[in-house]
């Protein structure tokens, strides 16, 4: 195996052995010939488009096919085999779609070459072969490393982009333009001879579709659950029966709640479920109770003192302990071996787990935190923000967020937040915020300085609030008194990376460390275009964003 698509990818360079994830060779091989069978998909789906045709059940499989490689996802062998196998069986229903509407068209249908043309093996161990084959390993051997590292950057992104447009997808919203380009950025990857402008060029598409996927999303959220309000969150909890959900899928959320109606069960968040909290939809629910422990990477400490059932959704899934592994559970794409799953929606298995575990014998201390500052409610007092930084009362925005993780020095960030001048604004937004949210920040002229802005796809809401801010000052997103210092783990936050750097976003500060998959000329590239840096010391960086206009 080798696989470096995240931040903690083994010495910084890649794993080669076994995942720091804890993703094994034999399921690494099948997430790698699976994003092969995939390009194979987009390669009729892209070309059946150009003729007019198209299908659901293939735009939809290429989210899925995607969404299974995301780091923290999917573990398990078995279902990962499944969705190979199930990407020969769409590929075969593509190449009819295209074929067909060749010949309608008048054309001969093209004979295609590379992923659109393998045979799945008939056992494991032969699919297993075949994905050590099509890794980057040879793709790299035959690109060299800053061609194929341009192109795990386009692929990473389409990756995060395909999460977030499943997440919308499960809400009822989908969009033409996203299925398009997805097949069609595939494609490239699979047949084109790739350059360096190609490959830049799509990457900056593939941020600007991750744009309308967040807007997306974002509608989807907001249309049906209402718009977050600010709103105080329990982060201690309440004695009773108990059960913890996590990942990011707020559907999931909303059937968990529904289902434990009356049933004496307190429901709390965990990870990127916490700003569940701020939307009217979901906050209604009296036995939402709160938020118990912070980021995805504390999970085995947390989980195991959690005296209830875990539900995992999407991602941020680690190697289930012994001691918690039969009262956890996974839906959607989720998956680790041994770890019942759940595909029915139907949460009985759960709300029994939570029943026959004891709950917690008492109440925690009565302590909270807030969020719900989506773009609706940060603009709603724009007049106020604008006021107070014409005035000096708000010298600088400070947006702070993104993944968390366990490498070190990621308490950077903690320094950096703490270290915040106090008549400077702290946006926060995905897990990163556990780093500091329990902070006492305080208050601006009435306002909070620190502004939780929700998931790490409510990216979408710091840049609505960022574009209507120049709007109102008369400038460019650069000229606004906004600095970002970024932290990043895995695919959802390079799609997000490839969005800014789509609307020409610059002096972003990047961390804990830089994509390995990023070659040195590469990084210069972004460097010299974007003046995208790295992260030195909070007492450092902080200086030279308060000491000059970046």
């Amino acid at each position: 195996m080798y696989c470096f698509q995240c931040e903690q990818t083994s010495k910084g360079t890649g794993c080669n052995e076994i995942g720091v994830c804890g993703k094994d060779e034999e399921t690494a091989s099948l997430q790698d010939l699976l994003l092969h069978a995939t390009k194979g998909v987009a390669q009729y789906a892209h070309q059946a488009r150009a003729l007019g045709a198209k299908d659901p059940v293939v735009d939809r499989f290429i989210l899925r096919g995607l969404f299974l490689t995301v780091t923290n996802v999917n573990f398990d062998a078995q279902a990962v085999e499944q969705g190979v196998r199930d990407a020969a069986l769409v590929r075969d229903l593509a190449r009819s779609l295209y074929d067909s509407a060749a010949r309608q068209a008048g054309q001969k249908p093209r004979q295609f070459r590379g992923p659109a043309t393998w045979a799945p093996a008939p056992t494991r161990a032969g699919l297993v072969g075949t994905g050590q084959m099509v890794s980057v390993l040879s793709r790299r051997a035959e690109l060299g490393p800053d061609l194929s590292g341009l192109q795990e950057l386009l692929t990473y992104g389409l990756k995060g982009m395909a999460a977030y447009a499943d997440h919308a997808r499960i809400l009822g919203h989908e969009a033409e333009a996203v299925y398009a380009f997805l097949a069609e950025a595939l494609c490239y990857l699979a047949e084109a001879k790739a350059t360096v402008d190609g490959l830049f060029g799509l990457c900056l598409r593939c941020g600007e579709l991750n744009l309308k996927v967040m807007e997306l999303l974002d509608g989807a959220h907001t249309s049906t659950y209402g718009h977050p309000v600010p709103t105080p969150v329990r982060v201690e909890p309440l004695k009773g029966k108990a059960i913890l959900i996590s990942g990011h899928d707020l559907k999931d959320l909303e059937r968990l709640l529904q289902q434990t109606q009356g049933q004496a069960i307190n429901v709390y968040t965990h990870g990127e479920m916490l700003p569940a909290h701020g939307y009217p939809g979901l906050k209604k629910y009296k036995h939402l109770a709160g938020n118990y422990g912070g980021a995805w990477q504390d999970q085995k400490s947390e989980f195991a003192n959690f005296p209830g059932a875990i539900l995992m959704t999407t991602n941020c899934l680690q190697k289930p302990a012994d001691s918690y592994k039969e009262r956890i559970f996974t839906t959607g794409h989720v998956g680790w071996p041994g770890v019942t799953h759940i595909a029915n929606g139907d949460f009985t298995p759960v709300i029994a787990a939570a029943l026959a575990a004891p709950g917690f014998a008492q109440d925690g201390p009565d302590q909270t935190i807030r969020v719900g500052f989506g773009h609706q409610a940060v603009l709603s007092v724009a007049d106020k923000v604008i006021a107070a930084v014409k005035s000096g009362a708000i010298r600088r925005f400070f947006l702070v967020g993104g993944c968390d993780g366990a490498r070190s020095g990621r308490d950077y960030y903690t320094e950096f937040a703490a270290a915040v001048p106090k008549d400077c604004v702290v946006l926060t937004l995905a897990c990163g915020k556990y780093r500091f949210n329990k902070l006492d920040f305080g208050t601006i002229g009435g306002l909070p300085r620190l502004l939780d802005l929700g998931q790490c796809n409510d990216a979408y809401s710091a840049i609505q609030i960022a574009l209507a801010l120049a709007k109102a000052f008369g400038c460019g997103v650069n000229d606004l008194p906004l600095s970002l210092v970024l932290s990043w783990y895995e695919q959802k936050a390079v799609s997000i990376l490839l969005t800014l750097l789509y609307l020409g976003l610059r002096n972003i500060r990047l961390g804990p460390t830089l994509p390995a998959f990023l070659t040195p000329n590469v990084l210069k590239v972004l460097a010299d275009k974007f003046n995208l840096m790295p992260l030195r010391t909070p007492a450092a960086d902080l200086q030279a964003m308060l000491g000059k206009a970046e």
